[in-house]
């Protein structure tokens, strides 16, 4: 038999599921809640062929009844005892040491790439814990087919309220698809034969026969399958979807916008929309894993404002999907300094904060579409264009001292003088420091916004950028904005000097940073790079007010940045990020 925590294994993102799996998500929910389900399931659907199915554990009932509901009440299937996870044991009636270890070759096969052959080694393999997860599998194929009819119009409808509702990659009809429609259907049918599945109901007439037969899934470049209709059928037209641009793809779609690509590398594609969309706006989007910068991504950048300028009335950078950018790509960058060490990256980086100012002082309005992670140099990327449209979960922030670095394309420039900007059109009297502390402990700390409201409070959004609610409407949004910044004659800032904090303010803001060591909250390195945030961010060793031009600020920032990455624990933080994904704290 399995436990709790192996079935969370086994049906979590292995399957392309929610980390927290099955008894983690019921009891994030609510024991009580998910009872509440069940009897509804119970009393509204008599004539379910699977009905006989739909009842509530004595052990579940147990645990409702001793008032262990879930995560509200601090224990249900899990609890968490110090910073142990303990399960509960039906047969021990207590809880014990919660064990998340499945079978090895279980985990291979669920490692498979090809979804054709990880069904197939999931069906055939005698490990139960295959077993179990092709059953997990089929039985939703099959119960999907038989009430597709009852409960969506088509089958698109059922597979985006799968991933919307419950945070699945794919959708069931996708994942039948992309494992071979008529060879998974055959499957099902084989083992409703041989008694294995929850209900004897054979797989209705559509799928094992006619069109999605012949088209071998029910998304096809025609539409999705429509069983009460007979037919596939295509995306809605009402207005409000003509707002959706670069809406995913189920698998078996065919993308119908067509756009115009002006200009594409291995790095980034430039290209516009097709009529009634504004086409006298320019889009760039990266190509790199993560839309990381690279060396060829800064280069295309500097392509594409040249292009707008040339050509266009305004420049979009807006990404094929998630993340907008995770920052540098470190990957490019560590060989550099391996090879030919400090004088070899400083070219690189001082490319990226004249990237990040030839889009500031662009002749056309650049706007930036943020969704997702927006982080380092992502970050600073945005925040150098003329507007931003963020979508609500968007994630901002600069990180780099979890790598034990600095921002170095600009972004302690960019707080420098956002800070001296809010100080100019807030009250008068009140000191610089005020303004620029939340900059400087935001990044002191590599703090990330939990949202793009969270995002303004931090600084990184201003109270006139745009936020929007649909992922899909982004590109939408941020092209019009674009179109309407231009034509209402927008111009770009004129290059102006600033007043810094100077050793003042550097002394105000080490004295935190003292606190935070001396209370464990930084380590001793963190502090080293935390002072050389603050003393950047203050302009350095000058007297406080003292005006300085953006050259200055990028050029301290660089400084900084250099001398720590020739650090050997920066090293060390940049080597473990690079091959754990994880900061390492030394």
């Amino acid at each position: 038999s399995l436990t709790y925590e192996q079935v969370d294994e086994l049906t979590g993102t292995r399957l392309g599921r929610a980390k927290s799996g099955t008894y983690r998500t019921a009891d994030v929910v609510g024991l009580d809640t998910l009872a509440h389900v069940i009897r509804t399931m119970q009393d509204q659907l008599p004539d379910d062929s699977f009905k006989a199915h739909f009842g509530l554990p004595p052990e579940v009932q147990g645990l409702i009844d001793a008032g262990a509901l879930g995560q509200k009440t601090g224990a249900g299937f899990f609890r968490k005892k110090g910073r142990e996870i303990q399960r509960f044991d039906a047969h021990q009636r207590d809880y014990v040491a919660a064990d998340q270890k499945i079978d090895p070759d279980v985990a291979a096969i669920l490692a498979v790439r090809d979804p054709a052959e990880r069904l197939r080694q999931l069906r055939e393999s005698d490990k139960p814990q295959a077993q179990f997860v092709w059953a997990v599998l089929r039985d939703t194929f099959h119960y999907s087919a038989i009430h597709l009819q009852d409960i969506a119009d088509n089958a698109r409808q059922l597979d985006l309220a799968l991933k919307w509702g419950f945070g699945h990659k794919q959708g069931p009809f996708e994942i039948w698809q992309s494992a071979g429609w008529r060879q998974v259907a055959e499957w099902i049918t084989q083992d409703i034969q041989d008694g294995k599945t929850l209900s004897n109901q054979p797989l209705p007439d559509w799928a094992t026969r006619g069109p999605v037969w012949e088209a071998q899934g029910v998304h096809t470049a025609a539409g999705s399958w429509n069983p009460s209709q007979s037919r596939f059928e295509g995306r809605s037209e009402l207005p409000v979807y003509q707002r959706h641009i670069g809406t995913p793809l189920l698998v078996g779609e065919v993308e119908s916008l067509e756009t115009t690509t002006v200009f594409e590398d291995e790095s980034v594609r430039c290209w516009t929309l097709p009529a009634p969309h504004p086409q006298d706006v320019l889009i760039v989007s990266f190509k790199t894993k993560m839309h990381t910068l690279s060396p060829g991504v800064v280069n295309g950048v500097f392509k594409a404002v040249e292009l707008a300028e040339a050509s266009y009335q305004a420049l979009v950078i807006a990404q094929d999907g998630d993340p907008f950018s995770a920052g540098a790509d470190l990957k490019a960058i560590l060989p550099l300094f391996e090879k030919e060490g400090v004088a070899a990256v400083e070219p690189v980086e001082r490319a990226m904060q004249d990237m990040v100012l030839r889009i500031r002082y662009a002749q056309v309005p650049v706007v930036a579409a943020v969704a997702g992670l927006a982080l380092g140099g992502g970050c600073e990327l945005a925040v150098h264009c003329a507007h931003r449209v963020a979508h609500f979960e968007s994630y901002i922030g600069l990180v780099e001292v979890g790598v034990g670095l600095v921002p170095g394309a600009g972004g302690l420039a960019y707080s420098a003088r956002r800070a001296a900007e809010l100080q100019a059109m807030g009250a008068p009297d009140a000191p610089l420091l005020a303004y620029l502390k939340r900059f400087a402990l935001a990044i002191a700390s590599a703090q990330v916004s939990r949202s793009a409201l969270d995002a303004r409070q931090l600084g990184f959004l201003k109270e006139s950028d745009t936020i929007v609610m649909n992922r899909q409407e982004l590109v939408y949004v941020a092209v019009r904005q674009a179109q309407a910044l231009a034509s209402a004659g927008w111009r770009a800032p004129l290059p102006r000097r600033f007043p810094v904090a100077g050793r003042d303010g550097i002394a105000t803001l080490k004295a935190q940073l003292v606190n935070m060591k001396e209370g464990g909250f930084i380590s001793e390195y963190d502090f080293h790079i935390a002072e050389k945030v603050v003393t950047v961010i203050c302009g350095g060793d000058v007297d406080p007010g003292s005006l300085v031009d953006e050259a200055w600020m990028m050029t301290q920032e660089r400084q900084a940045f250099m001398a720590l990455l020739n650090s050997p624990k920066t090293q060390e933080r940049i080597a473990g990020m690079l091959s754990t994904g994880k900061p390492v704290r030394n």
